[in-house]
């Protein structure tokens, strides 16, 4: 996002919608509830600033209470849902991602063993477990899902492409579900808020509640996704096989090929996990093939100067160079993407081919192995707090909301908020700046 976005925004864009009053008290008051403020915490009625800096504060030209603020994330001392009586569904959506069991079993255990909810249903096979088709959901308990963050990928089966919000809700009216925890990334929030439309327009007072998910960490207005460390950390170990491969021989090139539909933090990330780049291509940049400060000739030179050369390109960048050809789209309409490292790779030989280099081309495509891991002990613990912070969120009756966390802290936002646009690498951003300066390839805006 950029700062003229980040001083459009109202507090109609930031508010959270709430199914009614709070009257239940909750179990957790007279413990977990009893501490003070500081730095790391603050009560429920403070809020969140939005800017981070004082410059973008300033320039808004208003007194301190009139900046606009996200609600904090965490418990309440009153609910709107009574534990005891309260029926949960949780549903997973979109591709694999690291951490998405992580999420079911924080969400179980955080609802069963401190909330004292007793009926949680895992609804499966994504949003088509919504539906009649749908096979029919298993009972998660804590014991059900207490070794599951040990695997990768989602034992609730996960699916693309969008139902009818009408029929999704009649099946939560059916199944009696007062909770819905969608654990997806921007497509499947979409999802989750027409499903909360449609509730609304019903009079049933269900709270949807999101955990944002995408590998490609390209949700905005939160810190970072979950599983984004853990496949940056993967996506790494290929850049460092492949590395190994280009150094090992005359005239090695390594071209390594990772996730990134319209986002490169990955390959921006583990570049400079590895150290070992010598350019990076992604879709927020474009660089051109040809020309004196293009690939080819950048990846010649840098063979003519150290004898090896590693390239690494996020699947999104340089879809232009396929215009006129027909690639289709996917079951949840994103359009299917053209392989651009395979193009690379076939331009790359050519090239140096006719140049007279004498190189060995290795490709590396970790692709989807990335996706189906376990999640590594940083996105352990983040999984684990966000399903802390949904549960928070929406037995308090937040609802067409996800839990996210905004410059450290944790915040309810509402989820046409963070669907509205994307997160991307700035080109002018000290990320990208950081790119720069570890690979040095030329500067491309």
């Amino acid at each position: 996002m950029d700062t003229d976005e980040q001083l459009q925004l109202t507090p109609e864009h930031l508010a959270v919608r709430t199914l009614g009053e709070l009257t239940f008290p909750s179990p957790l008051d007279g413990g977990l509830l009893e501490r003070g403020e500081s730095m790391h915490y603050v009560g429920e009625h403070d809020r969140v600033l939005v800017d981070g800096t004082l410059g973008v504060a300033s320039r808004r030209g208003v007194p301190v209470e009139e900046l606009p603020t996200f609600e904090p994330g965490g418990p309440r001392r009153k609910l709107y849902f009574d534990p005891k009586k309260t029926k949960v569904g949780i549903v997973t959506c979109g591709g694999l991602c690291p951490g998405l069991n992580n999420v079911i079993r924080g969400l179980v255990g955080e609802l069963a063993e401190h909330y004292g909810v007793h009926s949680v249903l895992g609804f499966r096979d994504g949003y088509l477990g919504l539906t009649p088709l749908g096979a029919e959901p298993v009972e998660l308990t804590p014991e059900s899902v207490r070794w599951i963050n040990q695997q990768g990928g989602t034992v609730l089966g996960t699916s693309r492409g969008g139902q009818d919000p009408k029929v999704m809700v009649e099946t939560l009216r059916l199944r009696q579900i007062d909770v819905l925890f969608v654990i997806g990334g921007d497509g499947s929030l979409r999802g989750a808020q027409a499903i909360a439309d449609e509730s609304l327009r019903q009079g049933l007072p269900i709270a949807v509640v999101g955990v944002p998910k995408t590998i490609d960490n390209d949700i905005p207005w939160i810190d970072r996704s979950f599983g984004f460390q853990t496949a940056f950390g993967r996506a790494a170990e290929s850049i460092r096989s492949a590395a190994t491969e280009a150094r090992s021989h005359r005239g090695g090139v390594g071209l390594v090929k990772l996730m990134g539909r319209h986002s490169g933090f990955i390959a921006a990330y583990a570049t400079l996990a590895s150290d070992d780049v010598d350019l990076v291509l992604i879709p927020e940049v474009p660089m051109p093939l040809d020309g004196e400060r293009g690939v080819l000739a950048h990846v010649e030179r840098t063979l003519d100067r150290q004898g090896h050369a590693l390239i690494v390109v996020a699947e999104g960048y340089g879809q232009d160079m396929f215009a006129g050809t027909e690639g289709g789209a996917d079951p949840s309409g994103n359009a299917k993407l053209f392989d651009i490292g395979k193009k690379l790779r076939d331009e790359l030989g050519s090239h140096l081919t006719a140049a007279g280099t004498d190189f060995q081309l290795r490709y590396v495509d970790p692709g989807y192995a990335i996706r189906s891991v376990p999640a590594n002990s940083h996105d352990s613990v983040y999984c684990t707090r966000l399903a802390q912070a949904a549960v928070h969120a929406a037995m308090a009756g937040r609802t067409a909301t996800v839990a996210g966390r905004w410059h450290g802290r944790f915040v309810n936002l509402p989820i046409p908020l963070v669907t509205r646009t994307r997160n991307q690498v700035d080109p002018r951003g000290d990320l990208w700046l950081s790119v720069l300066e570890a690979t040095g390839q030329p500067v491309h805006v």
